[in-house]
């Protein structure tokens, strides 16, 4: 072959590797294109709602950009994403955590509660025994309080010397025949003066002047206020003696604001004796007193009880079973709602399985159940044993969602505890109070590829780590800088 001839075929060669690379690189280009093309349609297709930083997810972005935050580009949340608010947990991680479930039902609960009373005079019994004459105490029946006497019964007696003159006057008008006017005048003399009919008539008939007089009980009970000796001089209007009644008695009972709204004035209560159980008493509701108590905050609620048997006694202590109207409330149990000081939340178990956090708002309580107001409805079920306590619905989602994540596959990021979290990164910088890192997703935190400062509980710790070390660190949420580094293991020394 001469050399030209070769010349033509490595010629031709050349042109059929440069055609064959040219229609290599054509279709290679076509077919980037239109994956580029059916990528763009399907980002499209998605509506973009906000931008946001996923370190701070309350702050949204109309555009995309820089994160004013952190060394990171906001992210994207679109319509289809932000409806998903629910958090899928396993049924293995629903089963060895003990999750377990309760339904929201509807029950009839009463508004019975118990309140400890304690006894005092019924002061509507209360009655007085005074003399209306001046005079002294001759002879003194009962002489210590708080005796008991029955209706009737002698008290003490008086002798009454200004009662001599008009029985004497009576008297001898009698003998001597006065006419029937000058014996009503006298009569009406006495009854002026307050002397016993009995007095008035003993003079008429017997002939006799009695100035000594005695004092009855006018009702049971016992002797609250005794106000006189024997012996002693007595003046018109004195009070003598104060009978106080035990057929009934008052229990006044400190009851909390919240339940003392719900009393009324004839509510049935049963009261049983606080050092003897078996001895129980009837009674209502009289009146709530006008007054709070501001170092307790509550009111005191007076009942009236039956003691016809006379066994209660001023200082005894009843506890007392307020009997309140039945009525049908939303009811939840207890452990299933979470306080976190300013507001209550529940976790519920949707259809599709997941959990979602839901705010309530909660009536009275029922013992080991809550009354629901707003939140929930009859039949939803909510997570009763195996919640977190949290107090935002951000925080929520990233705790429960590190419960279903499967176990990782890289040392890039893994969660190691709930709580705190391993990742793996290179240190940009070091600082007293802090580390900056260039670390790799958090899956469990929802973060990409990011730079950012982790905070230092001690300005001495990890002395031995340097800018550009390749580093597996574990980190948690707190401190000035919003998350703490607990751990920094060296994996490479900077070059």
């Amino acid at each position: 072959m001469s050399r030209l001839q070769v010349s033509l075929v490595a010629l031709a060669t050349v042109a059929g590797i440069a055609g064959a690379a040219f229609y290599l690189g054509r279709s290679t280009a076509d077919h980037a294109s239109m994956a580029s093309s059916a990528t763009a349609a399907s980002a499209a297709e998605r509506k973009v709602l906000y931008w946001h930083d996923p370190m701070v997810p309350g702050q949204k972005f109309d555009k995309p950009g820089k994160s004013p935050f952190m060394d990171m580009q906001l992210v994207p949340v679109y319509a289809d994403e932000a409806g998903d608010s629910g958090v899928k947990v396993s049924p293995q991680v629903q089963q060895n955590l003990g999750i377990r479930t309760a339904v929201v039902t509807r029950a009839e609960v009463s508004s019975s509660f118990d309140a400890v009373g304690a006894v005092q005079f019924d002061e509507r019994l209360s009655v007085a025994v005074q003399t209306r004459t001046a005079g002294y105490v001759e002879r003194l029946a009962v002489r210590a309080p708080m005796e008991r006497v029955v209706k009737g019964q002698v008290l003490a007696t008086v002798f009454a010397p200004d009662w001599l003159g008009p029985l004497n006057d009576i008297v001898a008008l009698t003998k001597a025949g006065a006419s029937p006017e000058l014996l009503a005048a006298a009569r009406e003399r006495t009854r002026a003066m307050s002397i016993p009919a009995e007095l008035v008539r003993q003079a008429e008939e017997g002939g006799t002047s009695q100035a000594r007089y005695t004092l009855v009980a006018p009702a049971s009970g016992v002797i609250a206020e005794l106000g006189v000796r024997e012996g002693v001089a007595v003046s018109p209007g004195m009070t003598l003696f104060r009978i106080a009644g035990l057929e009934r008695v008052w229990a006044v009972a400190e009851v909390p604001e919240a339940q003392a709204v719900r009393l009324q004035r004839g509510q049935k209560v049963n009261a049983v004796l606080q050092a003897d159980p078996t001895q129980s008493f009837t009674g209502t509701m009289q009146e709530v007193l006008p007054q709070v108590n501001a170092a307790t905050r509550t009111l005191q609620a007076r009942f009236e009880v039956d003691n016809r048997g006379g066994k209660l006694v001023p200082g005894m202590l009843l506890r007392l079973q307020v009997a309140g109207p039945v009525a049908v409330r939303l009811v939840v149990p207890a452990e299933a709602v979470i306080r976190t000081g300013t507001r209550a939340v529940t976790i519920v178990r949707k259809a599709d399985g997941t959990f979602e956090p839901r705010e309530v708002k909660l009536g009275v309580e029922l013992g080991e159940q809550l009354e629901v107001v707003q939140g929930l409805a009859e039949g939803d079920e909510v997570v009763a044993s195996g919640q977190f306590l949290v107090d935002s619905e951000a925080r929520l989602r990233s705790v429960l969602g590190s419960m279903d994540a499967a176990p990782p596959t890289s040392a890039a990021a893994s969660t190691v505890s709930s709580g705190t979290f391993t990742a793996q990164g290179k240190v940009e910088s070091v600082d007293a109070d802090s580390i900056t890192i260039s670390h790799g997703p958090v899956p469990a935190l929802k973060w990409p590829e990011m730079t950012m400062g982790f905070g230092k509980a001690d300005p001495k710790a990890f002395a031995e780590v340097k800018p550009g070390d390749t580093v597996q660190f574990e980190f948690r949420q707190g401190g000035p800088l919003d998350y703490e580094l607990v751990s920094v293991q060296r994996k490479g020394a900077a070059k």
